[in-house]
């Protein structure tokens, strides 16, 4: 499966630039600085197509997620995968490998809020 690639995120900066794959859109909320020294929160709410991966992946920090519509499989490295229905939410550590897979049979809508270390991308890329 392709990736989604969160190339060049200066947070707090300029906006959200992403490489995309048909089937994945991602639409950029809002960042704001915090009152935590050197962190921003990002929110943006991705849309996945039917068995669409966003792609294997780290955050400088944690993401918060909330699932609108449709059901995501999370996977992170070294756990068990979850199912999260809509209506249900998830939470990935600062720094975890981890990738969310659309195993829905319409389109699947996530409200992802990200707290993160200012001045580095949202997302890199991983192995």
């Amino acid at each position: 499966m392709k990736k989604i690639l969160i190339t060049s995120m200066l947070i707090g900066i300029a906006g959200l630039s992403i490489a995309q794959q048909a089937g994945f859109k991602r639409t950029l909320l809002q960042t704001q600085d915090l009152s935590i020294p050197e962190k921003v929160v990002v929110q943006a709410v991705a849309e996945f197509s039917q068995g669409v991966a966003a792609g294997r992946h780290t955050h400088p920090g944690e993401e918060i997620g909330y699932v609108l519509e449709g059901q995501l499989e999370i996977k992170i490295d070294g756990k068990p995968s979850q199912i999260i229905q809509a209506g249900q939410t998830f939470f990935i550590p600062n720094g975890l490998v981890h990738d969310g897979i659309n195993t829905n049979a319409g389109t699947t809508k996530v409200l992802a809020t990200y707290v993160v270390e200012k001045g580095k991308p949202v997302a890199t890329p991983a192995k």
